[in-house]
């Protein structure tokens, strides 16, 4: 009976979902729509920034420099006069402004170092930033060209060849597209599983529940399987239909073994989406608890910011969150092709984690029930 009944009380959670129409439209659009805008809409490369020269030269060093400039990192140059120059900075109309001086080419020949300037819009922070030294290394690279062309350059013995594995033409589309499914898998277990405890809650069905021949272990597995489950078939088609279908991200590896991996991860995040419901006694406040837990364990998971970058307490801390282990397993499975052989310590990890976040939920969760008998 208590197969039989942790099934039915979690057919009984779907239908309950299906029927809160907001929560349904937050699945959808966290899976659909959230993914393609973030990996389209904020790109983290320079894409199409507004840029105008001031060519003071008119050499052919300055044109060839005004000609390196194109998109999709900048739009098509325009050209303006050194009086236009303030006014169009303070109107926004360009990001960039680049002055190259009269006699530059002149002077660079006669081996003197003139000066290039570059007006910046640090307003617009994004652009400003990675910009900035995009157009320095396009103008360093179009002199030192020019220069060569016209000196006995002595060829260095050594050269670099890069090659970049993975995604070979750095194309953050890939990365963020990815990122943005592994991170709601996170975001929605927590959600889901919470909500649905504060919804009996609120309902009245939890005192429905306290009367019937169940336990509350088989009460919180329905929610655990329900709730893992409509997140885990999110999931599958998120990747299918809006990463790989309609984005043509490349998926190097095993989305089964990548399922696999997220229904471990499930385990334990739906544990901490229902012990942080015990806590709440409605849903304002179930939703600055979620702000709270999962802040940490998106930014210093490993999946925004490399994990040595951070402090070696915090990557110690770290290793006793889910997320940390995930993100490592999805990261190598999905980006990497990696098979069980190599993300089996990551996998064990979650099984591990996930069995004590469960066991202090459930135990917090038989406190709560005796508290509403």
């Amino acid at each position: 009976m208590r197969v039989s009944n942790i099934a039915r009380l979690g057919i009984k959670e779907m239908r309950s979902l299906w029927r809160d129409r907001m929560m349904v439209v937050l699945i959808l659009w966290a899976f659909t729509a959230s993914v393609y805008v973030a990996a389209t809409g904020i790109p983290e490369t320079l894409n199409k920034a507004p840029i105008a020269i001031v060519d003071e030269d008119q050499s052919p060093l300055s044109q060839r420099i005004v000609n390196a400039f194109y998109p999709p990192y900048f739009t098509p140059p325009a050209m303006i006069d050194q009086q236009a120059v303030d006014a169009a900075m303070d109107q926004g109309r360009y990001t960039f402004v680049l002055d190259i001086p009269p006699n530059f080419q002149r002077d660079l020949l006669a081996g003197r170092h003139p000066e290039i300037q570059l007006n910046v819009d640090a307003t617009r922070m994004g652009q400003a930033f990675s910009g900035n030294a995009y157009v320095q290394q396009i103008v360093t690279s179009e002199v030192a060209g020019f220069a060569g062309h016209n000196s006995r350059a002595t060829a260095l013995p050594v050269s670099l060849a890069v090659r970049a594995r993975f995604n070979p033409n750095l194309t953050a589309l890939w990365f963020g597209a990815v990122m943005q499914v592994i991170n709601h898998v996170t975001i929605l277990s927590i959600i889901l599983t919470g909500a649905a405890l504060i919804r009996e809650r609120e309902h009245g069905t939890v005192e429905h529940l306290l009367v019937m021949p169940v336990t509350p272990f088989e009460i919180m597995a329905a929610k655990v399987w329900s709730m893992g489950l409509v997140v885990l078939v999110a999931t599958w088609f998120s990747l299918t239909f809006v990463v790989q279908g309609a984005m043509h991200v490349p998926i190097e590896g095993s989305i089964g073994l990548f399922l696999l991996g997220a229904a471990a991860h499930l385990f334990a995040t739906t544990s901490m989406g229902i012990f942080l419901g015990t806590f709440a006694r409605s849903m304002p406040q179930f939703g600055l608890l979620v702000i709270l837990t999962i802040v940490p364990l998106e930014l210093l998971s490993g999946g925004s910011t490399p994990r040595e970058s951070m402090p070696k307490l915090v990557q110690d801390i770290m290793l006793a969150a889910p997320t940390t282990h995930f993100v490592k397993l999805a990261q190598g499975i999905l980006y990497r092709g990696a098979d069980l052989t190599v993300v089996w310590p990551q996998l064990l990890a979650i099984l591990a984690i996930g069995a004590v976040f469960f066991t202090i939920a459930l135990a917090q969760f038989r406190r709560a029930i005796n508290t509403m008998a």
